[in-house]
């Protein structure tokens, strides 16, 4: 394919961190990495995408997440379209080789080995550099606004599971839940970690100015082009690993 559409942030990244970011024709509204694609037409969101916009550029192939609304209009246009929606670790290692394999480019699962390999040597060392304090303290991750946490069947959650934390949401409860205010309050995190947007909002939640992680000062919030690497599933997992690993450094100081 020369001309490629991604309606997923961390598609958009795969693509171009394979070394074909000069194929890409379009993007999703939150693609913003690397710097190239932000000059690209941007199609909207999972729910909004713009069809007639996306047409007009005459994608080779459209890649995007199993979630959106729009696969079947495309494959009724005849679009060709890839679905792949990253959840684990394990599915963005297998989707950096089916995206390797659909660019067909000479040296592509090579590079899509070494992309993997550097995501592992970079968690490896970010979990070198925790202090021992820190290992098993318990942690919230708010992923979104509206209480959306990232629980421990979530990619973050195994990011954080890698650097020695316990997540206060447990498998059972799903990757992504929404949690009543209330059960983080009954939780007790040591550890809240979130979008610094959202950080304002803490203290003034009912009960949560109680809450061992805000009382003791350890609330990581992140500027959002250091969010979207924690919360996008693609090739920087390992960057996002060495936040997490930063973030710890500053809140349990040997």
């Amino acid at each position: 394919p020369k001309r490629i559409v991604t309606l997923l942030p961390s598609l958009a990244e795969t693509v171009c961190v394979l070394g074909a970011c000069e194929r890409l024709v379009g993007t999703d509204k939150h693609a913003n990495w690397p710097a190239s694609v932000k000059t690209l037409p941007k199609l909207g969101g999972l729910d909004d995408t713009q069809l007639e916009a996306l047409v007009r550029l005459k994608p080779d192939v459209v890649l995007l997440a199993k979630s959106a609304r729009i696969v079947q209009r495309l494959e009724a246009l005849g679009i060709p379209v890839l679905a792949l929606e990253p959840q684990t670790h394990a599915d963005v290692h297998r989707v950096l080789h089916t995206v390797a394999a659909v660019l067909q480019l000479p040296n592509a699962q090579e590079q899509a080995d070494a992309v993997w390999q550097n995501i592992q040597r970079q968690a490896s060392q970010a979990k070198s550099n925790i202090p021992a304090q820190a290992i098993n303290a318990t942690v919230y991750f708010e992923a979104s606004t509206g209480g959306y946490a990232a629980g421990e069947a979530s990619f973050i959650g195994e990011i954080m599971r890698q650097m020695g934390l316990k997540n206060i949401v447990p498998t059972g409860m799903g990757a992504f839940p929404k949690l009543n205010p209330e059960f983080v309050v009954r939780a007790n995190p040591q550890l809240i970690v979130l979008a610094q947007p959202m950080v304002t909002q803490l203290s003034q939640r009912p009960g949560w100015s109680g809450i061992a992680a805000i009382k003791n000062k350890r609330v990581c919030a992140f500027p959002s082009a250091q969010a979207d690497i924690l919360v996008r599933p693609g090739p920087r997992l390992g960057e996002a690993a060495q936040l997490i690993s930063d973030c710890l450094q500053r809140s349990f100081p040997a």
